[in-house]
C-alpha cells in the first residue's frame, strides 16, 4: 500500500456537486492499493499514521500526532499512486489492485484508524470522479508505503 499524507488546515471531497466528507485541521490520506497488499500493510500504516508526529508543538517543532491534536482524517483512495509512466505517454495502472481488493482493503484501513484512536474519519466514494481540496497546513506533505 501507498499513502500521500498531507498535513491540512481543512480538507474536503466533492462528488456531483455534494460535499461526502471534510475535516478541519488533521490529515488528507491518499491510499493506493496494491494487488498483494493485505491488513497487514493496512494495519501498520494506520496505526502507524496515527502517532507520526508531524504537528507543531509551542516551539514549532514536530512533536504532536494525529492523536495528540484530536484532528480528523480524511480518507481517499488513489489507484493513481500505483501509476507507472515510464513508457509511453500515458500512465499504466496495471500495478494497482483490482476495485474488488481495495475497496474492502481501505475500508478495513479506516477501521484499522479508527482502532488506533482516531476519532473523526471521513472519506470520499470509492471509484467515484472526487472534487479533492486543501488547505496543504506547511505545508507537509510526506510519502508512506509499506509493500508485502
Amino acid at each position: 500500500m501507498k499513502t500521500v499524507i498531507q498535513r491540512v488546515s481543512r480538507a474536503s471531497v466533492t462528488v456531483d456537486g455534494v460535499v461526502v466528507g471534510s475535516i478541519e485541521r488533521g490529515l488528507l490520506i491518499l491510499v493506493g492499493v496494491g494487488p498483494a497488499d493485505t491488513d497487514v500493510q493496512a494495519k501498520w500504516l494506520a496505526e502507524r499514521i496515527a502517532v507520526m508526529r508531524i504537528f507543531p508543538d509551542e516551539d514549532d517543532k514536530f512533536n504532536r500526532s494525529l492523536l495528540d491534536m484530536n484532528g480528523g482524517a480524511l480518507v481517499v483512495s488513489q489507484f493513481t499512486l500505483y501509476a507507472d509512466a515510464t513508457g509511453g505517454r500515458r500512465p499504466s495502472f496495471f500495478k494497482s489492485a483490482p476495485p474488488q481488493l481495495a475497496e474492502p482493503l481501505i475500508q478495513r484501513f479506516v477501521g484499522f484508524l479508527r482502532e488506533a484512536g482516531v476519532q473523526r474519519i471521513e472519506t470520499g466514494q470509492f471509484g467515484a470522479r472526487m472534487q479533492v481540496e486543501l488547505v496543504n497546513d506547511g505545508p507537509v506533505t510526506i510519502l508512506l508505503d509499506r509493500e508485502p
